[in-house]
């Protein structure tokens, strides 16, 4: 005979699925959220690690691109070089005014005045001009002077006076990476000739204002007993690591 079962009794006796799946759920759940917490920070890690790592990069990078004074000493002796030498230039022989000579300007005297040349006036335009001994004597001296033949075919001179000479670096200051600002000092240094072409000199001084006017601005005469000579200019590092004047 079959037996009656209680629904009641049956169901509650039943285990149930869901309770017992309940733990297994929520230990995945921790497990899930802790993986996660441990990603986060590993990204935070590693995050913190570029910034660290850039940063120091930065300071390195931009520490090379700082201007040295050696650097710098290097970079100023190139433009002093390439500024040029105090100089004359004359012709002896029969010398006639043209548009390369001007025979009755001072420099003919003044070379005169300081023995190296004899000088005779041979007409209102043209002059007879001779080498004294002194004066080859000193010209040999001299290093770096040319003789040649001008354009007219005159024998011609061509005498360094004096060059310029680095002093010290004064001040660098960084405008922003492979930019420069450097202050330096710098002065004259004339041969024995160059002395005698000394814009202060006893020899320059014996001529008109005019006179000296010409022998400045044409002649290589200059103030070179003067004090060293304070200047300035922006440098800027080139893609092969050199440094030279900023041009905008």
């Amino acid at each position: 005979m079959p037996t009656v079962t209680d629904p009641g009794v049956t169901e509650s006796s039943k285990p149930s699925t869901e309770t017992v799946h309940e733990p297994e759920l929520f230990a995945a759940e921790v497990e899930m959220e802790k993986k996660s917490s441990y990603l986060g920070v590993f990204i935070m890690v590693l995050a913190l690690v570029a910034v660290v790592g850039g940063t120091i990069f930065y300071f390195f990078k931009t520490a090379r691109e700082v201007l040295t004074q050696p650097v710098a000493k290097v970079a100023i002796n190139n433009i002093l070089k390439a500024q040029g030498e105090g100089k004359i230039t004359f012709s002896v022989g029969t010398v006639v005014s043209s548009v390369n000579e001007k025979p009755n300007d001072p420099h003919y005297k003044l070379l005169a005045k300081a023995g190296i040349l004899e000088v005779k006036q041979k007409s209102y335009n043209t002059i007879i001009a001779t080498v004294t001994p002194a004066g080859q004597k000193l010209l040999g001296d001299i290093p770096g002077v040319e003789k040649g033949k001008s354009t007219d075919g005159y024998v011609m001179y061509s005498v360094p006076l004096a060059t310029r000479k680095f002093v010290q670096i004064d001040k660098i200051f960084m405008v922003k990476p492979h930019l420069a600002k450097v202050d330096y000092t710098w002065k004259w240094e004339p041969n024995r000739l160059g002395k005698e072409f000394d814009a202060s000199g006893d020899l320059v001084h014996s001529f008109n204002t005019w006179d000296r006017g010409t022998l400045i601005k044409s002649y290589g005469v200059d103030f070179y007993s003067a004090a060293p000579i304070k200047a300035s200019v922006v440098l800027m590092e080139t893609k092969d690591g050199e440094w030279k004047p900023y041009v905008e």
